[in-house]
């Protein structure tokens, strides 16, 4: 047989005596006209009968109908679980840690398709109408039906328009097996196969499954395939609150889906019955206007979602809480929103669980005013500020070359580099003087962090920062230079939070988490436990911070927590992150686009939203200060010269101190600090050449020291002289009493 079917011979004659039954009730209906005529002539009407004709014709005819049904083999049709097992949405879906969804993005363009809807999923009434409008007799029926087959032969023999006797059975075999409704696959062959498809699947299928795969691969309009995506896109529902009408419409489109609003509204109305169906003018026309959203979801996550969602069909859980997800959206649009556009316009925020390093919330960006919306604010690369203070000094307490009493010079500084002179500033322009290291991290002050650098070193700070996930930095030290106690580099906020929980953490440090499938990573020490928890402790009071930034800003809290502000360069990027005993909040507030910031400070832009969400994460149990780990001393500290206030303040055991006090200057070592090393000065043409003197400063015990410019002496160190220089690159010195070179600069005049 196979053979047979296969010989071109046997399938030319086939396809010839295909058209020669295709025309026979045209040739009949002629021959038999011709042949009455010659029966009244010959007298034979005793011999050949209209009767006889019409006999043999049937006999003919179905003894080929017979031929072709055992010839014509169907493709072979899929099980229904091989169906179900197959299906692939076109979105995917991102979820909770309790399984609640979060949010949804589409993956395949090829085709609109949502999660296979059951059958139980689809209102009865949608059910009862689309059946009775495609395939009356679905139920009684095998798969073909016969009487539907037989009325459609005899209107075609009678030359009335044919109507279509294709089951739901033979529609599910076509959508299963594409050939068989392919372009140009309309003849006597094709349907035999598609009937023989919808028999064979009718017989293997029960009806609720049959059922079940037409609502979900019938395409009723555009690229909308499946109940599913019809029911979301056209009436905004789900499958199982679709009613009557809407039903009626769907079932509407089904024969034509790029049918207009009126021939729709006719259509349905004739399928209702209704005496009035004027309704449908209006439905018809709304169900086929702009298209209403596919997702049903809240659609809380979109920048999360376009990271993780990448297969068709997926189903991502994540370690997220859809309440907390909630409150930190709410949290920054209502801060943005107060903000306004014209000051900053994007903000992301990350929570995170200290014990876990599950991230339980994860905002990327809301919208809003913003100009750059499709941006990931959370993973997005931006200059850290000084957010990066806390772990420089950790590693100085950690060495051994400060304490938290120790104190630092706030005053001006000028150092050279190899890309000419970095003077350092602080916030506010002002300087301080002497300041322990506490208030000098709390209050974020800039010049005592680049004075800890210069301790520290810049290639072991920037190997620290690595250590604890900057993955940024991948340049080495000298590139960041001097800045890099600053923030000049650049970080994300996961990053961020995941430093910031490594304090949290007695200064161990690993990956967060926000797959739930993904495998927890061991926690690695970066920092000793006793250096992190003093400089946690520093970073949670209130008192040392209270000079930069008042008594009661929004960093201060009704119970323990440990927070830090930045602002990187031209106020493009504003930070907040601080840590409680249970979680790590990280807020972000600036401009994707890179434009700077309008009246935005670190306590007016990052803040709030910080503070906003550690109240809501601690609503039921307040946050408490960790305990202290062995090895850090407790000691009252008096400060002479009334540098500041007496308190009680931790040390590494070891370094403890009971007072501090200036050095003397008989301490101090000799030095030029004016000019300062590298520096270019400019002589101005309009000023009388010796008024254009600069003046020597020295520090430290110069008692009998020599300054020596161009080996040419020019007076006592104490004397601090005025220099009239030329043009040109010069060398001054300085020369104890020994005639030894005790400090040197380069400068040059132009």
């Amino acid at each position: 047989m196979r053979g047979w079917k296969e010989s071109e011979v046997w399938r030319e004659r086939l396809k010839r005596a295909v058209r020669w039954i295709d025309d026979t009730p045209e040739r009949l209906h002629g021959w038999f006209g011709r042949q009455r005529e010659a029966w009244r002539e010959r007298g034979w009407r005793g011999v050949i009968t209209p009767r006889r004709i019409v006999l043999g014709s049937s006999a003919v005819l179905l003894a080929g109908f017979t031929t072709l049904w055992w010839t014509t083999l169907p493709p072979a049709m899929p099980g229904y679980a091989a169906v179900r097992g197959h299906w692939q949405a076109s979105e995917a879906w991102l979820y909770d840690r309790n399984g609640r969804l979060i949010d949804s993005t589409r993956v395949d363009y090829r085709a609109r398709r949502l999660a296979w809807v059951k059958l139980e999923d689809v209102s009865q009434v949608a059910r009862d109408v689309l059946v009775a409008a495609e395939d009356r007799r679905f139920r009684s029926h095998g798969g073909i039906d016969w009487l539907a087959t037989l009325g459609s032969v005899r209107a075609r023999l009678s030359g009335q328009r044919a109507r279509g006797a294709s089951t739901l059975s033979m529609q599910v075999a076509a959508y299963l097996a594409p050939e068989l409704s392919a372009p140009g696959s309309r003849g006597l062959i094709d349907k035999l196969r598609q009937m023989r498809a919808g028999d064979a699947l009718d017989g293997a299928w029960s009806k609720d499954q049959i059922l079940e795969a037409y609502l979900n691969l019938a395409g009723f309009r555009g690229e909308a395939q499946g109940i599913g995506a019809a029911a979301l896109g056209l009436f905004g529902k789900t499958p199982a609150a679709l009613s009557r009408d809407d039903a009626l419409l769907l079932a509407a489109l089904l024969p034509d889906p790029r049918a207009g609003a009126t021939k729709v509204a006719a259509r349905a109305c004739a399928l209702s019955h209704d005496k009035d169906c004027s309704r449908f003018a209006g439905a018809a026309a709304s169900m086929l206007g702009p298209a209403r959203s596919l997702a049903l979801d809240p659609g809380l996550a979109p920048h999360l979602s376009a990271r993780l969602l990448t297969v068709p069909g997926a189903k991502v859980t994540t370690t997220l809480d859809l309440n907390i997800q909630r409150v930190a959206i709410a949290a920054l649009k209502r801060q943005l929103q107060g903000l306004g556009g014209t000051r900053a316009r994007d903000g992301a925020a990350v929570v995170v669980d200290n014990a876990t390093g599950d991230v339980l919330a994860y905002v990327g960006g809301i919208g809003g005013e913003s100009t750059a919306p499709a941006v990931d604010g959370a993973a997005a690369y931006r200059q850290a500020g000084s957010t990066l203070k806390p772990f420089l000094y950790a590693q100085a307490i950690e060495k051994g070359y400060l304490t938290a009493a120790s104190i630092l010079d706030d005053s001006p500084v000028q150092l050279d580099t190899a890309s000419g002179l970095y003077v350092p500033q602080n916030y506010d322009k002002a300087f301080k003087g002497p300041v322990s290291a506490r208030i000098a991290l709390a209050g974020s002050l800039n010049v005592p962090a680049v004075r800890t650098l210069l301790l520290v070193g810049v290639d072991p700070f920037r190997d620290r920062l690595w250590d604890t996930g900057y993955r940024g930095l991948v340049e080495d030290g000298q590139y960041y230079g001097y800045s890099l106690a600053l923030g000049s580099a650049e970080v994300t906020l996961m990053e961020q939070v995941a430093a910031y929980r490594s304090l949290a953490m007695g200064g161990r440090w690993s990956p967060l988490r926000i797959v739930s499938t993904d495998k927890r990573e061991a926690l690695r020490g970066v920092t000793t436990p006793q250096a992190a928890w003093i400089v946690a402790d520093m970073l949670a009071d209130p008192n040392a911070r209270a000079g930069t930034f008042g008594i009661d800003s929004a960093l201060r809290l009704p119970f323990w927590a440990g927070a830090k502000t930045g602002t990187s360069k031209a106020m493009r990027d504003n930070w907040c992150i601080g840590f409680s005993d249970r979680f790590t909040v990280g807020v972000w507030v600036g401009n994707l686009e890179g434009d700077p910031m309008r009246a935005v400070s670190g306590t007016s832009g990052a803040a709030p939203v910080w503070r906003d969400l550690m109240m809501a994460l601690h609503q039921e149990r307040a946050g408490k200060a960790p305990a202290r780990p062995p090895g850090i001393e407790e000691r009252a500290i008096a400060f002479e010269g009334g540098i500041e206030q007496p308190r009680r303040e931790y040390f590494i055991a070891g370094t403890a101190l009971s007072r501090v006090a200036a050095v003397p200057a008989a301490a101090r070592r000799p030095r030029i600090v004016n000019p300062v090393g590298g520096s270019v000065y400019a002589l101005d043409p309009d000023i009388p050449r010796d008024n254009q003197r600069l003046a020597v400063s020295v520090t430290g015990e110069v008692l009998g020291h020599r300054l020596v410019l161009d080996n040419r002496e020019i007076g006592s160190a104490e004397s601090r002289p005025l220099i009239l220089a030329p043009r040109g690159q010069h060398r001054l010195r300085l020369i104890d009493l020994g005639g030894r070179t005790v400090d040197q600069v380069i400068f040059t005049i132009r």
